[in-house]
């Protein structure tokens, strides 16, 4: 799998830039499209405003980790894994049981973007298995990306030499594209392009970057992990559709 968005949409954290050898020449979005189209011929894609795109291959696929990528209504989602209360969730929403795992998350999302006052975090904690998804709604520009607390599906996330958000879970492309301005995308964890980086288990404390060095002292990566000694600025929910991300990491309020 693979989404590329640029910077105004990305919104990456700055903390995944690590300068990387200057004569690397920075790749373009088409380039990088072009790249994985190659690795991994008959890929889906998406090819999105401005340059953006999703693509998703299905080649070496896990048949416990099933990869799908659904298109609904202008949101689209990658998804990877599985998830075991499918079932229940399907009657939660009110869906059918020809709603696949992919279409789930859509619509969780569209609940959480146009009716519900709750927090993302409480939502995704619901969510049981192993997986991963990447999801983007072109009509308000919103991404939406998450992991299992376990982290049983591998993902990335880097910042490309053009400033793009990289997500992928083949680490050749990664590096390829991101130089070492990459890192596994953090367990138990959201992120939203309007609200940065948070734990689903523990909205209210800051996800901390901690870089890691060479033996000559220069940095070559960064994890992210939940610090539980700094909490979250406050933010005022709220429930407009406009606004939901904002509110999305509070909770007992």
């Amino acid at each position: 799998m693979l989404a590329v968005f640029e910077k105004s949409i990305g919104n990456p954290p700055a903390e995944l830039r690590i300068p990387s050898d200057p004569q690397e020449k920075p790749k373009t979005r088409v380039e990088t499209a072009e790249m994985f189209r190659s690795s991994w011929p008959g890929s889906t894609f998406y090819n999105l405003c401005n340059g953006n795109f999703m693509a998703l291959s299905h080649a070496n696929e896990n048949p416990l980790h099933p990869r799908s990528i659904v298109v609904m209504d202008d949101v689209f989602c990658i998804f990877v894994g599985n998830l075991e209360n499918v079932c229940d969730l399907r009657r939660h929403y009110g869906l059918s049981r020809h709603t696949t795992e992919a279409m789930l998350v859509v619509e969780v999302f569209r609940v959480l973007r146009d009716r519900a006052p709750y927090p993302s975090d409480q939502v995704i904690k619901d969510l049981a298995g192993k997986f991963a998804f990447v999801l983007f709604d072109a009509k308000n520009g919103t991404l939406f990306i998450a992991r299992d607390r376990e982290g049983g599906i591998k993902l990335q996330w880097g910042i490309a030499g053009d400033e793009s958000l990289v997500c992928s879970d083949d680490p050749k492309i990664m590096s390829a594209v991101c130089g070492k301005s990459y890192a596994p995308f953090p367990p138990g964890c959201i992120f939203l392009n309007g609200s940065g980086l948070a734990s689903f288990d523990h909205p209210l404390y800051k996800v901390r970057a901690i870089t890691r060095e060479d033996d000559d002292g220069h940095v070559c990566g960064v994890i992210f992990q939940v610090d539980l000694y700094v909490r979250r600025p406050s933010i005022p929910r709220v429930g407009s559709a406009t606004n939901w991300a904002d509110a999305t990491l509070v909770k007992g309020e």
